[in-house]
């Protein structure tokens, strides 16, 4: 199996030379590249053809979120998990919008970080349990008039995986859960992206919560 191949943009050098020591020390990854912005994203991801994309937040010139629009504009199926010092409700939700698989803080530890990438290469939506409590909660409190959109369509099994989604379930984990293929859940979620208008699962996950999908 070929290893996961990553790449980092953070602005700190010593956070920069620890990830890839840490990514490198993986049975199953390798980074492929590490930068300290992203006046050259477009290039630099086009050069490394990444697996999983790490990104900060916060970095001089084009921030982290902006990037993220960037990248999904011209790679939409990308997979970017961000991570910040910051759990700022804010922040998180315009990361996630944006099109961020998902979304950790930097006090995580090792395995929390390694596990993250593995979940956003599996097709899952790696989040901090008190991250992922302030998007649910949020969700939850969205008015039932608000929160009522226009039925998208999705069949049976489409909401099915949709539903597993939601629960953080990785493309693997579906497709043993549902006793089909992994091919065939990719197929769902390609439709299922297609009929919410989304870009990525996290944001697949935000728009079944908040239109009541599931």
């Amino acid at each position: 199996m070929e290893p996961i191949r990553v790449i980092i943009f953070d602005d700190n050098k010593d956070l920069r030379a620890m990830f890839r020591l840490l990514v490198e020390a993986q049975p199953d990854m390798v980074c492929v590249a590490a930068h300290p912005d992203l006046s050259q994203v477009l290039r630099d991801i086009g050069a490394a053809q990444p697996d999983v994309i790490v990104m900060d937040v916060q970095m001089p010139g084009m921030s982290g979120i902006e990037g993220v629009r960037l990248i999904k504009a011209r790679f939409p199926l990308a997979r970017i998990l961000m991570q910040t010092v910051f759990d700022d409700n804010e922040k998180v939700f315009e990361a996630v919008r944006a099109g961020a698989c998902g979304y950790i803080l930097k006090t995580a530890s090792a395995d929390e970080m390694m596990k993250a990438i593995r979940d956003v290469h599996g097709g899952g939506s790696a989040m901090t349990p008190a991250i992922a409590a302030k998007v649910l909660d949020h969700f939850r409190h969205i008015p039932p008039a608000a929160a009522k959109g226009v039925d998208p369509g999705l069949s049976d099994r489409e909401k099915e995986v949709l539903m597993r989604l939601v629960d953080g379930c990785s493309y693997k984990m579906i497709a043993a859960d549902l006793g089909i293929s992994y091919h065939t859940v990719n197929t769902h979620i390609r439709h299922i992206y297609e009929k919410l208008h989304v870009g990525s699962s996290t944001e697949a996950v935000s728009k079944a919560l908040k239109d009541r999908l599931v």
